[in-house]
């Protein structure tokens, strides 16, 4: 098993997001979280990239315990970023820093990753070369290969959400994960990007995604969770979630997007 999460509770103040989570992930799987906005998911996934740190429970990638609440000890800055790179995250607004084009936003994170290696001091110049080899293949695999040099700005969303998914490909993350990646998309721009997802899923990437792409998530799923006020209420393949929901709360969600 790639993923294992246990017992995963979180809160903010008085308002208790998450209330004990569980479940698992094999390599290969694809992972759609579903469920009305403010039920957890995204906290869930913030927890997971260590952007949020759970106050109960445990995260596991291959076997190696990354977070464990009941441990007394806690990670250093350089520690928590190594944990991370297990985790690429896709955020819905993309995140790209405009300062810099679409190529150094792909290339900017190996890059300095990169100089505490002891590769990079014996040969800086092969290690960037790589890098770059890398940036250059994956923004051809997003179809953009004629905007390397172009800015954020002038790029349209598909095409920052695009950027963004190469870049969180660059760095060879186990399980990358996706928050609502069409969300801050025009309708037309939305295919785009769904697109690219349904490609990583016939290559076998392992990735979680959190949408409201109902039919999507039922198409690229191999297994599906409904979240609903910080606990799991229902999960199994596409077919048993949307074709035969067994809890009531499901069948209403579910009905709010067949209507």
């Amino acid at each position: 098993m790639i993923l294992e999460v246990s017992g995963i509770r979180k809160s903010f103040g008085k308002a208790e997001i998450l209330r004990g989570i569980d479940f698992g992930m094999d390599r290969g799987e694809v992972l759609s979280i579903i469920g009305s906005s403010g039920s957890g998911k995204t906290t869930l996934l913030r927890c997971l990239n260590f952007l949020e740190t759970p106050d109960a429970g445990r995260i596991a990638v291959n076997g190696e315990t990354l977070f464990d609440a009941a441990s007394p000890t806690r990670d250093s800055a350089k520690v928590l970023r190594r944990k991370r790179l297990h985790f690429g995250l896709v955020f819905q607004n993309f995140n790209l820093f405009p300062q810099y084009t679409a190529f150094e936003n792909v290339t900017l994170a190996n890059l300095l990753l990169a100089k505490d290696t002891d590769a990079y001091r014996q040969n800086k110049a092969a290690v960037i070369g790589g890098i770059e080899e890398e940036a250059h293949r994956l923004l051809k695999q997003m179809g953009l290969s004629d905007r390397e040099n172009n800015y954020p700005h002038q790029l349209s969303g598909g095409q920052c959400q695009r950027v963004a998914i190469a870049r969180a490909l660059a760095l060879k993350p186990d399980i990358l994960c996706f928050d609502e990646p069409t969300s801050a998309l025009d309708p037309e721009l939305t295919g785009e990007v769904l697109k690219v997802i349904r490609e990583l899923a016939d290559q076998r990437m392992t990735m979680i995604i959190v949408t409201h792409e109902m039919a999507f998530a039922r198409d690229v799923s191999s297994h599906v969770i409904f979240m609903d006020n910080g606990i799991i209420c229902e999960q199994g393949t596409p077919d048993q979630v949307f074709g035969h929901p067994q809890e009531e709360r499901t069948r209403q969600f579910l009905q709010s997007f067949i209507q």
